[in-house]
């Protein structure tokens, strides 16, 4: 369901999406950039046997708001992307895809150019604020599954997490040690140069440069110069990001936001679907299994769209 459009059309990096127009109510349309996590992924956000753009997508055009989704850049390109690690950063990872897709929607004659949102998950979220800042220009911000803490600070959080450490299997044993050994290189990154941090290799090939990059300016300062509408949704059996570090910090650092808004979903999981297992140590069990989003979730972002002047 949705029109075939290429995000960055001509460019080097050309990405597959789906253009969804609604059915109901009258053009011009409120319209929505779905933004992807960490890792690659195509444009319906597959995680096993779930895809949950695709259900906010089909689900916000049945309430009469418009989206873009797309293959992710580490997904359609994986072979460029290797060869250009060392400069690789979430500029080119994610940053300049959310907004030219936030183009195309401004440049299309159905879509309310005044009502174009972002709505990030999970590492999206993170970014969010500053794809707004860097030239995303959005009317308001949707922060799904999004924690306002430095990348290196989750990981060293989920190392501590005795879930994590008493994990079975030898791919989890073979990542918690990647990690450990990992983590040390990133611990000066804010006073290393440019240079010497494109020069040190971390987990998966990526330079120090990626984290120094994304952590350089905190997500709280994005936050805090912006009175854009927010709107931060989180699952309560999330065991990726966190209630407290995460959800908690969120309503913290917006505490004087003049036009922020909160959704905590009981039993719903990082994807926002009902929680299988609850354990980080059984991703695959958790998202195996086909589910889709609960409507009144959807429910909840149009109503919070409808509700933005």
């Amino acid at each position: 369901m949705g029109e075939k459009i290429v995000v960055g059309s001509g460019s080097e990096f050309p990405l597959n999406g789906l253009l969804t127009i609604p059915k109901v109510g009258h053009s011009p349309y409120p319209a929505v950039v779905f933004v992807h996590g960490s890792g690659s992924s195509n444009m319906d956000g597959k995680t096993y046997n779930v895809r949950p753009f695709k259900d906010f997508a089909e689900g916000l055009s049945k309430r009469g708001v418009a989206s873009i989704r797309y293959d992710k850049r580490s997904f359609a390109h994986p072979r460029k992307i290797a060869k250009a690690l060392n400069t690789f950063t979430v500029k080119e990872e994610t940053i300049e895809d959310a907004i030219k897709a936030a183009t195309i929607l401004r440049n299309d004659s159905r879509i309310d150019s005044d009502r174009v949102f972002v709505a990030g998950h999970s590492l999206g979220g993170m970014l969010a604020p500053r794809i707004d800042a860097d030239g995303g220009n959005f009317t308001g911000l949707i922060i799904l599954g999004g924690t306002p803490r430095r990348l290196e600070e989750v990981m060293r959080a989920q190392l501590e997490d005795d879930s994590l450490n008493t994990s079975k299997g030898l791919i989890s044993w073979l990542i918690t040690r990647q990690i450990r050994k990992m983590l040390p290189k990133l611990d000066s990154i804010y006073s290393m140069s440019d240079d010497e941090a494109m020069n040190i290799r971390t987990m998966g090939g990526i330079t120090a440069m990626y984290y120094k990059d994304m952590g350089k300016k905190p997500v709280s300062e994005y936050l805090q110069s912006t009175t854009k509408p927010i709107l931060v949704m989180h699952g309560e059996a999330d065991f990726q990001v966190s209630l407290e570090n995460d959800f908690e910090e969120y309503k913290r650092i917006l505490q004087n936001h003049p036009n922020a808004s909160y959704k905590l979903y009981p039993g719903l999981n990082h994807v926002f679907m009902p929680s299988v297992c609850g354990d980080i140590k059984t991703p695959k069990v958790e998202y195996s299994k086909p589910q889709n989003i609960p409507d009144y979730v959807i429910a909840d972002i149009a109503e919070w769209i409808e509700g933005v002047n």
